[in-house]
């Protein structure tokens, strides 16, 4: 009789252990993390495939702890409403464009100056230093990833060849940002819209051309919708684009975990830079095989374009020292890396 009690209860405890076994998740599935990253970036562009391979990186990298569902395209989250998205917690991770929300990133708002850019690397490796140099106060609700900029953003007509000011007259020009103060001190109409609208806008005539950089031509199709390309290189701008976290769950994250995410970033860095080199260069072949034409225009009229630029640099300056924000003191920063 005891012996049979003894294996009953053998048998009990056996089959107990099988069912706490089975009934409770394994370590490894419990310790994923989920995050999501959202992008407005069509998944074809160069810059939305780094952005996809760098989720990737992050999960080879913390060996399958962390995976990262991607949103290209604007499907969780628009351009112009990602960051708030990213501090409500829409998604995880973010990239946008810091100038689609004027105001918001005053430090951040230096680098969209029309001080004259000359490529993706130079523009990408100032806005990083910017941001860590002053620390733009913008951000403080999200944990920054890091930041990119593009090549030398400038003029793109549909019909009208723009090859001195007096030709901006009554032009409607797509710029957001800055640069809406940029086009109107050159004589023509800011019209302000995000790029994903750009397209349909020339095609339907709503504006007459738009400010932005090469690439853009492939990238987002826009030579097969302009025919002019004014290479106004003396204050020609770039566009500063944030990569940021939710803070809360950066916070969350282990230190080995964020340790790792800091290292991948600072490898991104460089990628995106000169992805914005390559593409700038596919986006011009695009562009003459489409049958557009490049305006270059002389040392006389490149100065009178970059006078034209300096009310709107001493107007930014003017307006941070209200902020209390040394405005010139970023400008010069800026300039001494240009130079």
């Amino acid at each position: 009789m005891k012996k049979g009690l003894t294996i009953l209860i053998s048998l009990s405890v056996i089959i107990l252990a099988f069912t706490l076994i089975l009934g409770t998740p394994s370590t490894s599935s419990a310790a994923v993390i989920q995050l999501t990253y959202s992008n407005f970036f069509p998944p074809s562009h160069i810059q939305s495939k780094l952005a996809a391979a760098w989720c990737k990186e992050v999960g080879k990298r913390t060996h399958g702890k962390v995976k990262i569902t991607y949103y290209p395209g604007g499907t969780l989250t628009k351009g112009k409403n990602c960051y708030d998205g990213v501090v409500n917690g829409l998604s995880d991770i973010g990239m946008s464009v810091c100038g689609y929300t004027r105001g918001r990133f005053p430090v951040m708002q230096a680098v969209d100056l029309p001080l004259g850019y000359t490529s993706g690397p130079v523009a990408t490796k100032i806005c990083n230093a910017v941001y860590n140099k002053f620390k733009d106060p913008g951000f403080n609700d999200t944990k920054v990833m890091y930041f990119m900029a593009h090549g030398p953003g400038i003029l793109f007509t549909r019909k009208k060849p723009v090859r001195k000011l007096e030709d901006l007259k009554g032009l409607k020009i797509r710029s957001y940002g800055t640069n809406a103060e940029f086009v109107r001190a050159l004589g023509a109409t800011p019209v302000a819209m995000p790029m994903p609208e750009v397209y349909q806008a020339l095609q339907r005539g709503v504006v007459d051309g738009a400010l932005y950089p090469m690439e853009v031509n492939k990238g987002w199709r826009m030579a097969d919708q302009v025919k002019y390309c004014t290479m106004d290189l003396s204050c020609a701008y770039t566009t500063a684009f944030f990569i940021v976290m939710n803070k809360k769950k950066w916070n969350s994250l282990s230190p080995d975990i964020q340790k790792t995410i800091e290292e991948i970033n600072k490898e991104w860095i460089p990628k995106h830079g000169a992805a914005w080199n390559s593409s700038d260069a596919e986006g011009r072949k695009y562009f003459l095989k489409k049958g557009g034409k490049i305006i270059t225009l002389s040392k006389a009229e490149l100065a009178r374009w970059k006078k034209r630029s300096e009310p709107v640099i001493a107007k930014y300056i003017a307006q941070m020292k209200k902020k209390g924000i040394n405005g010139k003191e970023i400008v010069d920063y800026i300039e001494s890396m240009l130079k």
